[in-house]
């Protein structure tokens, strides 16, 4: 290769370095900051689907969004989905669901089937640290309902319920 093409190899190159996208939001994360999933364990079977989603954090506060404070954040949950770009704001949908208030527990409630959960740390503006701060993917199954997991109707309750004795 001559020099004329390394040159204009290297120009291509730095370019395209200098124009790619960000690799992660703004917020620095905290050094060894980490957040996971307290319960439910991966693997774990849920009947009936609704259960209380329990999120950890190491090394990093949790603060509300739009709170601007070093070393904080929020935790989003993702279900059922891939992470998103760590240089945007975190969509907010059903798989990628908001706790902007802080909350480190939440109900969730999941249709049958297998399913998968993932946390990512959010800063002030929903955008994730540098580098992003996110959980290890579990997956929780929740089977289908049977006549015994079925509630029973209010007017079959009182069919079934036994007479008053006298």
């Amino acid at each position: 290769m001559g020099r004329h093409s390394l040159r204009l190899l290297a120009a291509l190159c730095t370019a395209g370095f200098m124009t790619a996208p960000a690799l992660a939001g703004d917020t620095p994360a905290p050094p060894d900051a980490q957040v996971y999933i307290i319960w439910p364990k991966d693997g774990r079977v849920i009947p009936g689907g609704k259960f209380w989603l329990r999120m950890g954090a190491k090394q990093v506060g949790i603060a509300p969004a739009g709170t601007k404070k070093p070393n904080t954040g929020h935790h989003h949950v993702i279900i059922d989905a891939e992470l998103p770009p760590f240089d945007e704001e975190i969509p907010n949908n059903r798989h990628y669901r908001h706790f902007g208030g802080g909350q480190t527990e939440a109900r969730i409630e999941l249709p049958p089937g297998r399913h998968t959960i993932q946390l990512l740390m959010g800063d002030h503006d929903h955008i994730p640290h540098d580098p992003p701060l996110y959980s290890d993917r579990i997956t929780v199954i929740v089977p289908p309902a049977t006549a015994e997991t079925l509630p029973v109707p209010r007017a079959e309750q009182s069919a079934q319920a036994p007479a008053p004795r006298r």
